[in-house]
C-alpha cells in the first residue's frame, strides 16, 4: 500500500471571522466531532486544538501500548483530561473493529457523539466498565471549556452511513466461495483459509487493509441457551434491532459470548439470599468464586438455575454481537474481483463443555459455499507497503500473522516490485504448521522472497521463536535497516509483538553499537519514520 501523509483537514475557512487560534481550534473540534463520517477526520490530532480540554491523540499517549495492563495505563492518563483518560481505557491496539482508532473513540464518546461504550473487543468488560465509569464522572462534573460547551450543544443526529460495504454501520453483502485446511494431519491447530467474493460488494482494498465480518451464533448454542430458558425459539420480539422470532435474534444479533455486566445484573434480581450477593458481585466485576473469566451467557444460566428471566427482558441484558476484523491474505493485483483470509478456529473445552469462537467457527464449518456473508473494509492505520517499491521489507508474522505478508509477497509478485523480501514466520510444527508452504517456496524460486527464516516451538527440545531467529540473523537483519529496509510485525499483541521489539533492541545495540537508551531511541525513531509497522491483535 501506498503510504502518504494526509494533509491536514481545513473545516473553517480563512474567510471565516476567526484568527487563525481560533480557526485551527474549530477544524480540530469538528474534525473529531464528525471522526471517521469525514474524509481525513482521523489526520488532525488533539495537538492542533490550543484551546479548551486537550483531546486524545497518538502522539501525545504514554499509555498507547497494546502490552500495558488496565490498571498501569489508567495510572498514567490519572492527571490528563477526560479524552486522554476515556482513551487510555481503550485496548490501544488500533485494531478498527469499533470503527475507529483507540484516540478518535475517545473523543467520540466525550464530545457525546458515540453513545455506545461497548465496541472495544480487545477491550472486553474491563474497557466497558472503565468507560462507564468514565463517562459517570463526566456527567457529574461536565469538563470545563469550550469543547464542553460545544458538545452539549451539539445536535445529536445520527451520523450518516457511509458508502456501502466501506464501514460496519453498511456492511455488504458478499458471497463465501471456498474454505482449505492449511495444517497437516497431526497438527493441534485448525486453521483455514477463506476466500470471500467481493464483486458487486463496491469494496476496493489496498494490502495491509483487513475486512470486517458479521459473524452468527452457533445454532446448538442458540437452541441449547433457549432451551435452559424454557422459552419458544419461535417466539416473535421486537428489539431496538427490529422485529426477529427469539431464535433469529439470538443467532444473528446477540453476543452469547462472555457474560455482560446487565446479565448478572437481571439474575440478581431473579434471586436472594447467597444467590443474589454472588450475582452482584459478579455484576460489579468481582470474581467470589474465580470462573468469572469462563462465564458466557450459557455458564451464566447455569451458575443461576433458579433465575429464569422472560425473554424479552433476557435480550435486553444481552450485548450486541460484534463483527470481527480480519488481516487480509490477499492482493487485489494477483486476485482480483476476491478476497481471502487465515483463520485459526477457536475451540477449547472447559468443564466437559466445548466452547467455540464466533466468527473463526462460522467461517471454518457452518457457513456453506455460495451463502452470503456481511462484510465491510477497515482501512489500515499506517500498516502498508513502501511507497517505493525498491525499498527492502521485513517481515515478521507467526502463525495467522502471516496473513498481511502473504498479501504483501502476492502484491510484490504481480507488481514485479524489485524491492528485497525477508520474511520470518513461526508455529509449533514443521511438518504440520507451515502455512502456504509451496506457495513461499514458489516465491523463493522466483526471487520475490529474498529470505525465509523459520522457527518451530515443538520440534526440538528447546523452543524457538521468531525473535530467536531475529537474533541469530541479527548482523543480516541490522545490514537492511541500515540500507533502509522497512520492518513489519504481525501478531499477538501483549507478548509476540513485545518479544520482536525486544530482540529489535539488542539487535540495534550489538549490531550497531548503541547504548541501552540509543538502542530503544532507535527503535522509536524506526516507528516515528514509519519504517516499523505493527499490525497486532
Amino acid at each position: 500500500m501506498t503510504q502518504h501523509v494526509t494533509p491536514p483537514l481545513v473545516l473553517i475557512p480563512e474567510s471565516a471571522p476567526f484568527n487563525p487560534d481560533q480557526r485551527a481550534w474549530l477544524s480540530g473540534y469538528f474534525a473529531a466531532l464528525l471522526g471517521p463520517a469525514i474524509e481525513g477526520a482521523t489526520a488532525l490530532g488533539a495537538a492542533e486544538v490550543p484551546s479548551g480540554p486537550a483531546l486524545a491523540d497518538n502522539g501525545d499517549a504514554p499509555w498507547h501500548d497494546p502490552s500495558l495492563p488496565l490498571d498501569e495505563r489508567m495510572g498514567m492518563a490519572k492527571d490528563r483530561p477526560a479524552p486522554q483518560k476515556l482513551m487510555a481505557a481503550m485496548a490501544q491496539q488500533d485494531c478498527g473493529q469499533c470503527g475507529y482508532n483507540c484516540a478518535d473513540y475517545a473523543n467520540a464518546i466525550f464530545l457525546k457523539k458515540e453513545e455506545r461504550l461497548n465496541l472495544c473487543q480487545p477491550g472486553g468488560k474491563d474497557t466497558l466498565r472503565m468507560l462507564k465509569k468514565l463517562e459517570a464522572e463526566l456527567g457529574a462534573a461536565p469538563p470545563a471549556g469550550a469543547a464542553a460547551t460545544a458538545a452539549e450543544e451539539a445536535p445529536r443526529a445520527e451520523v450518516p452511513l457511509g458508502p456501502y460495504g466501506l464501514c460496519r454501520e453498511n456492511p455488504a453483502e458478499a458471497v463465501f466461495l471456498s474454505r482449505r485446511r492449511l495444517n497437516a494431519p497431526g497438527g493441534e491447530k485448525e486453521t483455514w483459509h477463506i476466500e470471500i467474493d467481493l464483486q458487486g460488494t463496491g469494496i476496493d482494498y489496498v494490502v495491509g487493509d483487513s475486512l470486517g465480518l458479521f459473524p452468527a451464533n452457533a445454532p446448538a448454542l442458540v437452541d441449547t441457551v433457549i432451551a435452559e430458558l424454557g422459552a419458544r425459539p419461535e417466539r416473535v420480539i421486537a428489539t431496538k434491532f427490529g422485529e426477529k422470532t427469539l431464535r433469529e435474534h439470538l443467532l444473528t444479533t446477540y453476543a452469547l459470548g462472555a457474560a455482560p455486566d446487565s446479565l448478572f445484573q437481571l439474575l440478581s434480581l431473579l434471586t436472594s439470599g447467597a444467590q443474589r450477593r454472588k450475582a452482584q458481585s459478579l455484576a460489579a466485576g468481582e470474581d467470589p468464586d474465580g470462573d468469572l473469566a469462563h462465564l458466557d451467557v450459557l455458564a451464566a444460566l447455569h451458575k443461576f438455575p433458579g433465575a429464569r428471566p422472560d425473554a424479552e427482558v433476557f435480550l435486553e441484558a444481552l450485548d450486541e454481537l460484534q463483527p470481527r476484523l480480519y488481516s487480509i491474505s490477499s492482493s487485489p493485483k494477483a486476485d482480483p474481483g476476491r478476497v481471502s483470509l487465515t483463520v485459526d478456529a477457536v475451540r477449547y473445552s472447559h468443564r466437559s463443555r466445548l466452547r467455540l469462537g464466533v466468527a473463526s467457527t462460522h467461517l471454518g464449518e457452518r457457513l456453506a459455499e455460495t451463502a452470503t456473508v456481511r462484510v465491510y473494509l477497515q482501512k489500515a492505520h499506517g500498516f502498508g507497503l513502501p511507497a517505493s517499491p525498491e525499498t527492502p521489507i521485513i517481515m515478521c508474522g507467526p502463525g495467522t500473522g502471516i496473513a498481511p505478508f502473504r498479501a504483501f509477497l502476492r502484491e510484490r509478485a504481480a507488481t514485479r516490485a524489485p524491492g528485497r523480501n525477508w520474511l520470518f514466520f513461526g508455529h509449533q510444527r514443521q511438518a504440520s504448521d507451515f502455512f502456504y508452504r509451496e506457495e513461499l517456496n514458489a516465491l523463493k524460486d522466483q526471487g520475490v522472497l529474498t529470505r525465509l527464516s523459520l522457527a518451530w516451538s515443538r520440534d526440538g527440545a528447546e523452543k524457538t521463536y521468531v525473535q530467536d531467529r531475529m537474533r541469530e540473523n541479527g548482523r543480516e537483519l541490522w545490514r537492511w535497516l541500515e540500507e533502509g529496509a522497512h520492518f513489519y510485525v504481525c501478531g499477538d499483541a501483549k507478548r509476540m509483538a513485545k518479544d520482536v521489539e525486544r530482540a529489535l533492541i539488542d539487535i540495534a545495540a550489538k549490531e550497531g553499537g548503541r547504548s541501552p537508551e540509543d538502542a530503544v531511541a532507535y527503535l522509536a525513531a524506526l516507528k516515528k519514520a514509519g519504517r516499523y509497522q505493527a499490525d497486532v491483535y
